[in-house]
């Protein structure tokens, strides 16, 4: 649209999310934007820029190209749409072996529409009880209400569920997830997000506490075909998960008139580093028709449309270039080249928990002077306006 055939920007992006280990209000990224391009052509520049930067800085050899799995894929094996590939401990979903087993508490969630999954940690079953019931607390934090567990030892299952099985369902079972003597398995009922997070992040846990994480490997992997919507609770309507500009997978245009928007998918795409999202971006929507019905299933009037993206469905409307790019998190790179777990230490200034700078003790107080310069108003009680 703009004329340029490609770009590349340093930008300089404030996000009001969360703060983590590896989230800062104020960040950088490196922004590649190029027209007529497809995917493959974003993963090799951006597969071409990693092999450099890592062999050239800190003299580790990158593999390529990096391994692809779907967004299903990813939740399904890893319970995590960031997957970390440097260890195994995969999900194994048991839903149709616990719809028929006769423990009420596996059968009553599959008849809801709810999921059980499974990982079997090799050598697991010394684990003490002590450690069964830290693992159960640590699943909690993820509203996991549970943990159900089996140990296989050299004469037969241990569990407190052992019971509930048949013979025929525990051969089932063990084969499913590949259980052999020594082993244990790890079980979560429950919806299935809250499944995938409570295994997700349980997976990363006891690979921590077991030693199974190499922290000198760089595992880079490609996570695809993200939904192009999403159902949010609080506002009770569909949002876009990545942008209201990122392209439908063409495959998938005449769900638009569907019930179920969420199984859209996106031409979207993350780059992943050892479990933590380096870079993101999409192929963009460059057809008018598209973008309008992206806009409509988003509850957006004619005059919203025309207020707020009139001068984007004008210019669509003439005819753009297919296009598409990937923001790569600069900060985040650094973490990992510089081997520390914490973003805070690769921005000058970082900001606190709560958004502030500790040198200039920003945000400060505005005044009226400078809220009417810039025609804002603010709405307050007696509160001091800040």
């Amino acid at each position: 649209i703009s004329g340029y055939d490609r770009y590349m920007q340093l930008a300089r992006c404030f996000r009001d999310e969360d703060l983590r280990g590896n989230r800062q209000p104020e960040f950088t990224q490196i922004d590649l934007e190029l027209s007529f391009t497809e995917p493959e052509e974003i993963f090799e520049l951006t597969e071409g820029l990693m092999v450099k930067l890592f062999e050239e800085t800190i003299g580790v050899k990158v593999e390529t190209p990096f391994p692809h799995m779907t967004y299903q894929q990813a939740m399904e094996n890893y319970g995590s749409d960031a997957p970390d590939i440097r260890f195994d401990l995969k999900l194994k979903d048991i839903s149709d072996i616990a719809s028929e087993c006769e423990l009420r508490v596996f059968k009553q969630v599959v008849d809801k529409g709810g999921i059980v999954k499974a990982i079997c940690v090799q050598g697991g079953a010394e684990f003490s009880r002590k450690e069964l019931d830290d693992l159960t607390e640590f699943a909690q934090i993820y509203s996991a209400k549970g943990m159900a567990w089996i140990k296989l030892n050299n004469d037969g299952w241990q569990s407190p569920i052992g019971k509930f099985f048949t013979a025929e369902q525990k051969e089932a079972l063990e084969e499913r997830v590949g259980l052999k003597v020594g082993d244990l398995v790890l079980f979560c009922a429950d919806n299935t997000k809250i499944v995938h997070d409570a295994l997700g992040n349980l997976r990363k846990e006891i690979a921590r506490r077991r030693g199974l994480i190499n922290d000198s490997e760089y595992r880079f992997v490609w996570v695809t075909d993200f939904p192009l919507f999403e159902y949010s609770e609080t506002e009770k309507s569909y949002t876009s998960s990545h942008h209201p500009f990122t392209m439908p997978d063409l495959d998938d245009l005449d769900k638009f008139g569907e019930s179920s928007p969420e199984k859209i998918r996106s031409r979207a795409y993350d780059v992943v580093l050892n479990g933590v999202e380096i870079g993101g971006g999409s192929i963009r929507i460059h057809r008018e028709e598209i973008q309008n019905k992206v806009f409509r299933l988003l509850k957006l009037t004619e005059e919203e449309i025309e207020s707020k993206f009139g001068f984007l469905m004008k210019a669509l409307s003439y005819g753009a270039p297919p296009h598409g790019g990937i923001a790569l998190g600069f900060d985040r790179m650094m973490m990992f080249l510089l081997k520390t777990n914490s973003i805070r230490d690769v921005i000058a200034f970082p900001k606190t928990q709560k958004a502030g700078c500790l040198m200039t003790d920003a945000p400060s107080a505005v005044d009226t002077e400078q809220l009417d310069e810039l025609h804002v108003r603010v709405k307050a009680s007696a509160q001091q306006v800040e």
